[in-house]
């Protein structure tokens, strides 16, 4: 993505030509990736006898594995297994498939005491493949892998962190260890993504929010339970605002929905059978409830309380359509070895919407809410995105309703994209459970990828709620719904735009939007009389009052990323002027009061820079 803040740390293909390729991408990195995973966790055995493994699949940059030891693995202990991992690959070990019967797999496991593969090969179908490393270490697997471990490149891996996690993401089984590592094709790929690791350190939310004083977390309140400060606030509002605006013209309608629900309604959306897992907790009053699971629920959708709404009255052909928006907080029970500052977390903030159309309405309303989402994206200066059709995967009973319905669904994703010509890939298996989805895909300066804006279309849950219209006709007709998020989590997306921006804020989005720096006490109360004016005309203003050496107010100003700084001095309080300096375009000189508030309302007006 191009942002006029952050372009001295963009990615130059002129500048830096080496492609990293991922793990989906590329078959050859995969097997590289896969085969380096088995070739760890041999070294593990071999160096810890008493450690049993139990997952080690591929990530998009590299892999990791997990293992049960008695004692967590420490910085020189990835040390010794990475110097035992080199001495397998120069041993260059035949990589052999075996497909066995599943009882010869359990007995072979059997006589191995691996309790955890003796469990994995419960959830596999025939035929089961072993892969062996010479005939020294093998492992439950379905491949693909390199053919000998000497296709690795010994230079060109490394092992990255160490981290807890429960086995099958239970909280209620075992503690596990999880060793994360990376393998390229060349040392050059791997030198790469070390530096590009480093920036993205340099740029991780978590680290910025707390500089810049955006959000914090509180053992007290509790993991992935973020806590805003007012300056964090101010940007949640801010964002906010600006979509409320756009929301508005475009014919959408506010409402608001509480916190909890009872669980029938989640039974008849669905969400209780097919994601129940990854909600919190039931609150029942009695035992009674609890038994027939009758109580309340954290709501970890906004949908069914929208179509509540839309049921509340019989709606007309001529009503339609309705498009309900709410910035509404919903709740997932994330394991807590998954929650990542801002990106994943328990309790976050949607921008949902849910349009009620007729049929012949769909694909003009589809094509107006992505208008809005890449309205949105501009504004954000977000620019470097490709769509991703997800659509319903091979197992079925994943998904609910019928296939024509699926296929009505999909078409109409289909037919939008290609209308608007946009760079898209279908992606099968990635549909919610009730529909298929247009998601948009972000790669940012760093070359990583996320999910922001989404857009869903559903012929089920209007079936399931019994949802009608009157028709022209005069007949009862079903509603299509269209579920739509263009920030899809403000949480996720604010640790994004931090990332992104390296922290430094668009003028419209930044907590300050000006500073004004007095040389001295003198100017003072010119200073904060300006202040006070751009205040009462809704810009971010404040004085430095630190009483600091001109310099260090500079320095101060610069290290809080603050857009536009203010230098007033005896010649600016005589002539009723500022001399400015902004972070993207650096000293623009002298300019009259007027002028300046002018300029800055312009500016935040416009989503543009001073």
């Amino acid at each position: 993505m191009v942002n006029q803040s952050t372009t001295d740390l963009e990615v130059s293909p002129e500048i830096n030509p080496i492609k990293l390729p991922r793990t989906s991408e590329s078959d050859k990195v995969k097997r590289i990736r896969h085969t380096t995973s088995h070739i760890m966790a041999m070294a593990v055995q071999k160096l810890f006898p008493k450690a049993q493994v139990t997952i080690g699949p591929w990530t998009e940059t590299g892999f990791y594995y997990d293992f049960d030891i008695p004692e967590p693995f420490t910085e020189q202990n990835l040390k010794a297994i990475k110097k035992e991992m080199v001495k397998i690959i120069k041993r260059k070990l035949p990589i052999i498939c075996e497909e066995v019967t599943p009882e010869e797999a359990k007995k072979r496991i059997t006589e191995l005491k691996e309790p955890y593969k003796l469990e994995i090969l419960e959830g596999l179908k025939p035929p089961i493949t072993l892969y062996y490393l010479g005939d020294q270490w093998w492992d439950l697997c379905a491949g693909p892998h390199v053919e000998t471990t000497g296709d690795i490149n010994p230079r060109a891996f490394d092992l990255e962190s160490v981290a807890g996690a429960y086995w099958r993401g239970d909280e209620t089984k075992a503690q596990l260890q999880r060793i994360y590592g990376t393998a390229w094709e060349t040392p050059e790929q791997l030198a790469e993504y070390k530096r590009r690791k480093e920036e993205a350190l340099k740029r991780d939310h978590r680290k910025l929010g707390k500089e810049l004083g955006l959000f914090i977390f509180s053992d007290s309140v509790g993991p992935g339970l973020p806590l805003w400060t007012p300056k964090g606030t101010i940007v949640r509002f801010t964002l906010e605002d600006f979509l409320r605006k756009e929301q508005i013209k475009r014919g959408y309608l506010g409402v608001v929905t509480p916190h909890i629900g009872r669980i029938d309604l989640f039974k008849t959306s669905g969400h209780w059978q097919n994601y129940k897992n990854d909600m919190f907790p039931m609150m029942a009053e009695n035992a009674e409830e609890a038994a027939q699971e009758t109580g309340f629920v954290l709501k970890p959708m906004n949908c069914p309380f929208h179509i509540q709404i839309y049921k509340s009255e019989l709606r007309s052909y001529r009503d339609l359509p309705i498009r309900f928006a709410e910035f509404g907080t919903v709740y997932r029970y994330e394991q807590s070895g998954e929650l990542g500052g801002l990106t994943r977390v328990r309790g976050f903030t949607v921008d949902d919407s849910h349009l009620f159309v007729t049929p012949d309405q769909l694909d003009t309303e589809f094509l107006n809410v992505v208008d809005l989402i890449l309205t949105v994206f501009k504004s954000l200066q977000l620019n470097n995105f490709k769509a991703r059709l997800s659509f319903r995967g091979e197992e079925l009973d994943k998904y609910i309703g019928s296939n024509e319905v699926w296929e009505k669904s999909q078409n109409a994703i289909r037919r939008a994209v290609q209308t608007l010509e946009m760079d898209y890939f279908e992606a099968p298996g990635e549909a919610a459970f009730y529909g298929p989805k247009l998601d948009f895909i972000f790669q940012d300066a760093l070359e990583r990828e996320w999910q922001l804006g989404t857009v869903q279309v559903d012929y089920n849950l209007p079936q399931r709620f019994g949802l009608e219209y009157i028709a022209e006709n005069g007949t009862r007709q079903r509603p299509v719904m269209i579920h739509r998020a263009p920030f899809g989590s403000l949480e996720r997306l604010i640790g994004i735009l931090i990332e992104e921006y390296a922290g430094d804020f668009p003028l419209w989005l930044s907590p300050i939007q000006i500073r004004i720096l007095p040389v001295s006490d003198v100017q003072l109360d010119f200073t904060k009389e300006i202040v006070n004016k751009m205040q009462k005309l809704g810009i971010r203003a404040e004085a430095d009052t630190s009483r600091e050496r001109l310099s260090k107010m500079i320095r101060n100003s610069e290290k809080q990323k603050i857009p536009v700084m203010a230098i007033a001095g005896a010649k600016e309080v005589e002539s009723n002027s500022l001399s400015i300096r902004t972070r993207t375009s650096g000293e623009l000189g002298v300019m009259e009061v007027y002028e300046v508030i002018e300029k800055l309302t312009e500016a935040i007006t416009n989503c543009t820079n001073f």
